[in-house]
């Protein structure tokens, strides 16, 4: 693996997983990758211990980061979809892998 110099602040470990690397951005990412398109309040329902502006502020954020798409529909009730991006669905495979891990090792890590 490549030395990093952490202190930089080009640092890739501080500039590109600290957008993704928080607790409540990883569990929309891995639902939006299980069920594909989800609204708003299916997102919520889906993280449940997560508040209204958290929620508002991570979607917010990860749609900056081009992690996910929002699409709203010109409809009566509005109706608002969140997706990953490719970029974002590019990224899975990563999270995934970091899971296992974390299955694997989660005794060891948590005694």
């Amino acid at each position: 693996m490549k030395e990093l110099d952490l202190q930089f602040p080009t640092c890739p470990i501080r500039n590109v997983l600290g957008r993704f690397a928080d607790k409540w951005s990883l569990l929309i990412l891995c639902n939006l990758h299980t069920h594909g398109k989800m609204r708003y309040t299916e997102i919520s329902k889906a993280v449940p211990d997560i508040s209204q502006k958290m929620l508002t502020c991570t979607l917010k954020q990860l749609q900056h980061d081009n992690l996910l798409k929002r699409k709203a529909y010109a409809e009566i009730p509005p109706r608002v979809e969140y997706s990953l991006t490719e970029l974002g669905t590019s990224l899975m495979p990563i999270i995934g892998q970091m899971i296992e891990w974390g299955q694997e090792h989660f005794e060891d890590v948590t005694k």
